[in-house]
């Protein structure tokens, strides 16, 4: 039986109820309002609609905690030292072209430090989820990264401006998220991704370190702007090498 805290618990519950909305749109994905937000970003009524979900369920439980959110920004409350971190649907370009692979994704950072970590693919029933020195989860089997030595026998995933550098054996989901909770379930090796936003890594960043992974140091950069290596820690230092100049 694991063992998960309160806060956990409740991510998981607000995940459960906003992710029917989802998948209930999902359905109907042509009859969805759209409307842009920038080249190639789109945002739904969905994304609203989870994302307010999300926030209402989490407040009513934590109602001093703070909020950051792909739509909605920043919420200050009078807890500064705990953010809720939140993209209400990562793969947003992929759900509205009828692709089922996108996921809700909340991350509890207290301290500056991520503790909590969840992301949940609603379509396949996938919630991966973990918690700063307990170990990384899906549907409640251990994870642990893959354990290739060659980066010749691994699979990576990026954007396509990745996918474009790299000589690397690569893949584009869509995906940050679930990109980062496939690294840490072992089904691709690797991550990279330049110009993120936190709320797209932060619960997939923990779910990697907790199933043994490495990623690089992001305190340097701005929430907005970060530049991720994530990956096994067997190949680490070879994916690293390859990205020299990227």
């Amino acid at each position: 039986m694991i063992s998960i805290s309160s806060n956990l618990n409740l991510m998981i519950k607000a995940a459960e109820k906003a992710s029917k909305i989802a998948i209930r749109d999902f359905g109907e994905v042509e009859k969805l309002q759209v409307s842009k937000k920038g080249p190639k970003d789109f945002v739904t009524k969905t994304d609203k609609y989870v994302e307010k979900i999300l926030i209402e369920e989490l407040s009513n439980a934590r109602q001093d905690y703070c909020f950051l959110s792909e739509e909605t920004g920043t919420i200050n409350n009078k807890d500064k030292e705990n953010v809720w971190i939140i993209d209400p649907i990562d793969g947003t370009t992929n759900f509205l072209h009828g692709i089922p692979h996108f996921a809700i994704s909340i991350a509890l950072e207290s301290k500056k430090e991520i503790v909590s970590a969840l992301i949940f693919d609603p379509i396949k029933d996938e919630m991966f989820f973990g918690e700063k020195d307990k170990g990384a989860f899906l549907n409640n089997h251990r994870l642990r990264v893959s354990n290739k030595n060659s980066i010749e026998d691994c699979l990576f995933s990026s954007n396509h401006e990745g996918v474009r550098f790299s000589n690397l054996n690569m893949r584009c989901s869509g995906s940050a998220a679930l990109d980062l909770a496939y690294v840490a379930s072992g089904r691709l090796d690797g991550f990279f991704h330049n110009n993120i936003n936190l709320w797209d890594i932060a619960a997939g960043v923990l779910l990697v370190q907790e199933a043994g992974g490495s990623v690089n140091d992001l305190s340097k950069y701005e929430k907005n702007n970060i530049n991720i290596k994530a990956s096994s820690s067997s190949i680490s230092d070879q994916m690293i090498k390859n990205l020299e100049k990227f």
